[in-house]
């Protein structure tokens, strides 16, 4: 039984997992606290700030998990921070653990399946960012063990709306399977952009739209050779969706460059009179969803002229 494995080495003086050094799989397992299903984690839990103390290095954690697995969430360059947040144990036995990685301005919540023998099984991203103020997203495990993710939209009305994922693990493929989907039906049908109101005075300052929920929105910059932007795509009829906002760099007259201390993403902006197209130079998965991409090329709209209509 895993708690009679865990129990073994109670008595045995807990070592640091926040350093480089190997560790016995007991003690990375007993880093994670023992709960009772059923199990919430809400958008604050994933917001909140952490004790440094209780941090499990990237060295440790791959030890047990496959670094392929925060590659996906972080890509290979990132340095997350990674938490322990809770242990259920099934009646077969299995152990799922629920870790917090903390990425700059994103935080994921991963859970993780350990057979009855204490093996890998698999991990499951069951909460991600949100990409939109207008969402809200809550994971956990319930009591007969099925993993869900609940997305909550506020409509422009006021009124809400509800989809529902939920997994469950299968031993014999290792993995987590999609068990039952009840997708948010009524998607936001107007976007609202945030840059929207600053100065449009420099060369490629427009917005730059393909269909009516893909923006690219270039506006002035304080300093000289920058430019700000604000992206929202939405893609595979809106079940992948991105949104990435900041400060791009001109290295010629008609290239700019997004990159930025700790985040992953390098974004590149290339201009024409009529366009902009979007290259991703290294992942942006920290700001889109896992299915789609920022690559792309993104029409130049049209100016709404207003004033006196000439004699």
């Amino acid at each position: 039984m895993a708690t009679g494995f865990l129990a073994a080495c109670k008595e045995k003086k807990k070592p640091s997992l926040s350093g480089e050094e190997p560790v016995e799989k007991v003690d990375f397992l007993e880093a994670y606290s023992l709960k009772k299903t059923p199990l919430e984690f809400n958008q604050s839990i994933l917001n909140s700030r952490e004790n440094d103390s209780f941090r499990i290095s990237k060295k440790v954690f791959t030890q047990f998990i496959p670094d392929s697995v925060l590659d996906k969430i972080s890509g290979k360059a990132a340095k997350p921070k990674i938490f322990p947040l809770a242990r259920v144990v099934s009646p077969d036995d299995e152990t799922y653990l629920f870790s917090k990685i903390v990425l700059p301005g994103k935080n994921h919540i991963l859970v993780s399946c350990f057979d009855k023998k204490q093996q890998y099984g698999g991990s499951l991203d069951l909460i991600q960012p949100v990409k939109s103020s207008a969402y809200e997203e809550t994971g956990g495990v319930d009591a007969r063990f099925a993993f869900y993710r609940t997305v909550k939209m506020k409509k422009p009305d006021g009124s809400t709306a509800e989809g529902r994922d939920v997994f469950s693990f299968d031993a014999e493929t290792k993995s987590f399977q999609l068990i039952m989907t009840d997708p948010v039906e009524d998607r936001i049908t107007e976007l609202i952009n945030p840059i929207d109101s600053l100065p449009v005075k420099s060369k490629f300052a427009a917005d730059y739209t393909k269909g009516k929920m893909n923006l690219v929105s270039i506006r002035d910059a304080a300093r000289s050779g920058r430019i700000l932007f604000f992206i929202h795509l939405e893609q595979n009829n809106g079940t992948c969706t991105g949104e990435l906002r900041g400060e791009a760099k001109f290295i010629s007259p008609t290239k700019a460059v997004y990159t930025k201390p700790g985040d992953v993403c390098q974004l590149e902006f290339i201009f024409t009179t009529s366009s902009v197209s979007l290259k991703e130079l290294a992942a942006c998965g920290n700001w889109r969803g896992v299915q789609c991409s920022f690559d792309g090329s993104f029409a130049k709209k049209k100016k709404m002229v207003t004033g006196k209509k000439k004699k």
